[in-house]
């Protein structure tokens, strides 16, 4: 570094605010909230290729979903254990440019599936003589692949204006990943244009998305309650209670943390909320969709069954 007008080769991860004592208990803990999400993931994709009930709609987004949970965590899960287990923090300017594209990449596309996964809802509750009709093989394969170009685009127009960046007061990092928020605040040079297109691309990547969810649930629960009855109530739910804990919980830590942001950037609160979505969520979403879910539990027994028949 030169004085405070400097570029920098990498940059130096502080990690989780945990003392280091705590590092053994908390590395073990979190190396197994990663092989849970990884395998958990891996076992819904996997049931539903081979059950070929599940080759619906809604399990079609739910694999892809499932997929870009692993690959969400993958991002940021390894590089954080393996700190944690060497104590080497530091990250290459390649490595921190790679970090912020795939985030921005698979975040993105998470917000698209669910979006996605809730128009599929609506139509199954709201117009189901249609649903065969309107929720083809093609309207799907294309939500998924407009959901994977705008998300890379999205994530390249982040990541490119971030490399125009080349001055830098600090090269150190209170985060566990190189958070975009975070090394915009160690620049020194002009982020006026970065700023406006993360306030820009948030609301057509994030609230948009979130305001379609709504306005289907929404048409959802009016259907529901022009003929109220236990049944259909009951359905709905069993219908739409798992999309909606995973979109509570997703959205949940989205809006704590950009909504309510710290302070400062020294504030542990960034890097918790952090801890939740990158790590917490997508290990629970295979549970979430397991425990509620009657196809998952059945497409699970009969895979367990078909193994006990062989041996």
């Amino acid at each position: 570094m030169k004085g405070n007008q400097s570029s920098v080769s990498e940059f130096i991860l502080l990690g989780l605010p945990i003392q280091p004592e705590q590092q053994g208990i908390f590395f073990t803990l979190f190396l197994a909230v990663y092989l849970t999400t990884v395998l958990g993931n891996l076992l819904i994709i996997l049931l539903i290729r081979l059950d070929s009930r599940l080759h619906t709609p809604m399990y079609f987004f739910l694999s892809y979903l499932a997929f870009t949970d692993i690959s969400f965590s993958s991002v940021t899960a390894p590089k954080m254990l393996m700190d944690m287990l060497t104590q080497s923090l530091s990250i290459s300017y390649a490595g921190c440019i790679s970090q912020i594209y795939f985030f921005l990449f698979f975040g993105c596309i998470d917000n698209l599936l669910l979006t996605s996964m809730a128009y599929d809802r609506y139509v199954a509750i709201c117009h189901p003589l249609h649903y065969t009709t309107i929720m083809s093989q093609s309207l799907c394969f294309l939500l998924v692949a407009v959901s994977w170009v705008f998300s890379s685009t999205n994530a390249l127009v982040h990541t490119l204006l971030f490399t125009r960046l080349s001055l830098f007061k600090d090269n150190i990092l209170h985060h566990f990943f190189c958070d975009l928020s975070a090394l915009l605040k160690l620049s020194i040079s002009d982020t006026t244009i970065n700023e406006l297109v993360i306030l820009t691309l948030a609301v057509v990547v994030i609230t948009v998305p979130f305001m379609c969810i709504l306005a289907s649930y929404g048409h959802i629960g009016a259907t529901v309650l022009k003929n109220p009855s236990m049944k259909g109530i009951c359905k709905a739910l069993s219908t739409c209670g798992s999309h909606l804990s995973v979109v509570s919980l997703y959205y949940g830590a989205i809006i704590g943390l950009y909504f309510f942001p710290s302070s400062n950037n020294t504030n542990d609160k960034d890097v918790i909320v952090s801890v939740l979505y990158t790590m917490v969520t997508p290990m629970l979403n295979p549970f979430i969709y397991s425990l509620r879910n009657r196809d998952i539990k059945g497409a699970l027994g009969n895979i367990l069954n078909r193994r006990n028949i062989l041996v």
